[in-house]
């Protein structure tokens, strides 16, 4: 099967992330694989075995109708048109979209923000109008497939895939850490500043405990700092920085929290499962309550109720037994993320609309 992966550009975000894994994969199956970019950077890189076209030439300042022009010029050759063409993110998807209904291409677009997320004129288009279009659309949680199959979209639940190694813990030696990890400039999106608010009584009452925050920022580290100091726990919080090592640290933390306000699919709690660390979880908009089987994997706690997650955090310091029993279920539910599964998932979605 002839597959074109298409995306703006190959910058380090996660769904960029999430398609060079899947190129690799179906690269890997034996497939006839090419990857599709409008422009630059390139941070990931494919297979070598993964085609590469970059269409980033013209004249025409705008990013959209240039990118409309240079791809549907390329499909004007028969041979270069793909069995299947798979564009990522809202704005390419309505490209993607449009190409492929001129040029007579199954489509299959891929979303990786939830409908709520704000979006530009183009990406309102997309969902609006283009996702009809699309031969089938795929999104991260059930929140977005209910939404998407109310306005009479072909979609499918697709999460990403997980491809963290399962850590082995042969006897359970972890420092007394709550690890939340993220872009601290973006502390609101991701509730560090209601974390540190919350915890502060928690930490107090647990003086052997400490909060570490894993991610960089210069404005949102001096904001938080300031933060902690306030609430008088400065000597209990523990700024990382960006760090490349997040595995590596989840293995020496008891905890994982995500306070987000929002998220996709947080593929960190994916992450603090496959290394063994017990999660707790706001039972934001959207992805926890997908990944999340309450009081079996994990504690999801009702949205931004602050004192619910205070009780939960608390009650995780103190139950070891809980914590142990929690990250035990977390990695027998890791399956339906795993690549294989995911690959599969898409080939039948591939082949039916092929049918």
């Amino acid at each position: 099967m002839k597959i074109d992966f298409v995306v703006s550009s190959l910058v380090a975000g996660g769904a960029e992330r999430v398609l060079i894994l899947l190129a690799n994969h179906f690269d890997k199956k034996g497939h006839d694989v090419t990857i599709i970019t409008f422009n630059e950077p390139e941070v990931f890189s494919a297979n070598s075995s993964v085609k590469r076209i970059r269409l980033h030439d013209g004249k025409i300042k705008n990013h959209t109708i240039r990118s409309i022009i240079n791809l549907y010029k390329f499909y004007s050759e028969k041979k270069n048109r793909p069995d299947i063409l798979m564009p990522f993110m809202t704005q390419t998807n309505f490209i993607g979209a449009l190409i492929g209904k001129l040029r007579g291409i199954k489509v299959v677009s891929a979303e990786h923000n939830n409908h709520l997320r704000e979006t530009d004129f183009i990406g309102k288009l997309a969902r609006k109008y283009m996702y009809r279009k699309s031969d089938a659309l795929t999104v991260l949680t059930k929140f977005d497939e209910q939404h998407y199959k109310s306005k009479g979209v072909n979609v499918y639940v697709m999460p990403n895939p997980c491809t963290f190694d399962i850590y082995n813990e042969i006897e359970r030696n972890r420092k007394k850490i709550i690890l939340a990890v993220g872009d601290l400039n973006r502390y609101h999106h991701k509730g560090f500043d209601n974390l540190i608010m919350l915890i502060s009584p928690v930490l107090k009452k647990n003086k052997d405990w400490k909060l570490k925050l894993v991610g960089g920022g210069d404005e949102g580290t001096k904001f938080l700092k300031e933060l902690a100091k306030e609430h008088q726990i400065e000597d209990q919080v523990i700024f990382e920085g960006y760090s490349t090592k997040v595995s590596e640290i989840m293995t020496e933390s008891e905890i994982y929290v995500l306070s987000s306000r929002t998220e996709g699919l947080p593929m960190v709690i994916l992450e603090a499962f496959a290394r063994g660390t017990a999660c707790i979880a706001f039972d934001c908009v959207t992805g926890p309550s997908d990944i999340i089987n309450p009081d079996k994997n994990g504690i999801l706690i009702e949205d931004q109720n602050f004192n619910a997650m205070a009780d939960g955090l608390d009650k995780l310091i103190n139950n070891p037994e809980l914590r142990i029993k929690l990250t035990s279920e977390a990695v027998n539910s890791l399956d339906r993320y795993k690549m294989d599964a995911v690959y599969n998932n898409y080939l039948n979605i591939f082949e039916n609309i092929l049918k």
